[in-house]
């Protein structure tokens, strides 16, 4: 399948979870939509570290978490991704533990530190299943952190499966999320190659330039600054 940059799509497919329920499944059904190149991680059997709140990766390194080499072949398929899938069923009305685990591993990425440029280019999905309710507070989960990275289109999928398995499922229920995939998929090549930040994204961007010239953390300004946007530099093209 071809894309509107004649590349095939690098995806980074994130479960919060091992086992392969609903959410796994309404996942592949996007991902074998969209085709590319996929790599793909279950947490916690990849990565289930806790944060330990030493503040290293924010007052001198990141390389210096005591789990950075555990992590680094996630942060490398981020990096590298075109577009990031993350995933979770609802554990009492938010994501998963594995799920937050991983993402309080990248606080030092937020904005208001040390944001990742290559962010600022992607696309990512946020996708969560309950058997009731809670997929709004699960999504914001995840969903907030990619923002905060810089990430400008994020999209949202929740669904109210009524079932603890995928077999439970009723046939034509199965079918209403495949169609609603490949809608998703549709509009995600359709943007891929032109991902600009919208005004959300700026707005917190520049609050954050301005924070970083009067900045208290010598380590996030010296690394505004060798990128260049303390100045007229920016992590995304115009």
């Amino acid at each position: 399948m071809k894309h509107t940059d004649e590349k095939p799509l690098r995806i980074a497919l994130i479960h919060g979870q091992n086992h392969k329920g609903s959410t796994y499944y309404i996942a592949m059904r996007l991902v074998q939509k969209l085709g590319g190149d996929v790599t793909e991680f279950f947490l916690p059997r990849d990565f289930g570290a806790f944060c330990v709140g030493c503040t290293n990766c924010f007052e001198k390194s990141e390389t210096l978490c005591p789990h950075y080499e555990k992590l680094k072949p996630l942060t490398d398929a981020i990096d590298c991704a075109d577009l990031l899938i993350l995933t979770s069923p609802v554990y009492v009305m938010h994501s998963t533990g594995s799920m937050k685990a991983f993402l309080d591993h990248y606080g030092y990425r937020f904005m208001v530190h040390r944001p990742e440029q290559a962010m600022f280019s992607k696309q990512a999905v946020c996708i969560a299943t309950a058997a009731g309710a809670g997929m709004k507070s699960t999504l914001k989960d995840m969903a907030d952190s990619l923002f905060f990275w810089g990430i400008p289109k994020i999209y949202r999928y929740g669904a109210a499966v009524r079932a603890t398995a995928w077999e439970q499922i009723p046939e034509k229920r199965q079918k209403k999320y495949q169609r609603q995939m490949e809608k998703l998929a549709c509009r995600i090549q359709k943007r891929q190659g032109h991902i600009r930040p919208g005004i959300n994204t700026r707005a917190l961007f520049f609050v954050m330039r301005v924070m970083q010239k009067h900045g208290w953390n010598s380590v996030d300004m010296d690394y505004w600054k060798e990128k260049g946007w303390l100045g007229n530099k920016r992590p995304w093209k115009e």
